[in-house]
């Protein structure tokens, strides 16, 4: 996970958790992700109604829903969490490579057997959405 936002300012709803900081974002997802012993979290986070917009020369900007479903001992197969991604990306070296993820969930199932410290579950989240270009 570090690596993938290296080079990004990563947002969890409102608040700059990480910016350009690989070590920041691993160390925030080692915080508060349970890993099992297979060393993934036993989730799958399912991506649709991709939207990807051209943001200037190089540059892009996508909108994306999330869908996270969990299976783990003693915890069927469920959807956890749902809400959405705002992404940011640009061309560096013919690579594109995230600058800015926005995570907005706004929707939640049974997260206890997926993050170690708890998290704002509350109503009152609304679904993101960039202003138009």
């Amino acid at each position: 996970m570090g690596q993938l936002f290296a080079g990004a300012s990563v947002y969890v709803g409102p608040d700059l958790v990480a910016d350009h900081d690989a070590a920041a974002v691993a160390k925030l997802w080692a915080q508060y992700v349970r890993i099992y012993p297979n060393g993934t979290p036993r989730t799958n986070h399912i991506a649709t109604n991709v939207l990807i917009d051209s943001d200037g020369p190089g540059r892009a900007r996508a909108h994306s829903y999330i869908l996270v479903v969990q299976h783990a001992e003693n915890f069927p197969l469920q959807p956890i969490t749902a809400g959405d991604y705002l992404d940011k990306f640009a061309c560096q070296d013919a690579t594109w490579r995230f600058t800015e993820r926005r995570v907005g969930n706004d929707l939640f199932g049974d997260m206890s057997r997926h993050l170690l410290a708890p998290m704002d579950t509350s109503s009152h989240i609304r679904p993101q959405r960039w202003e138009p270009a």
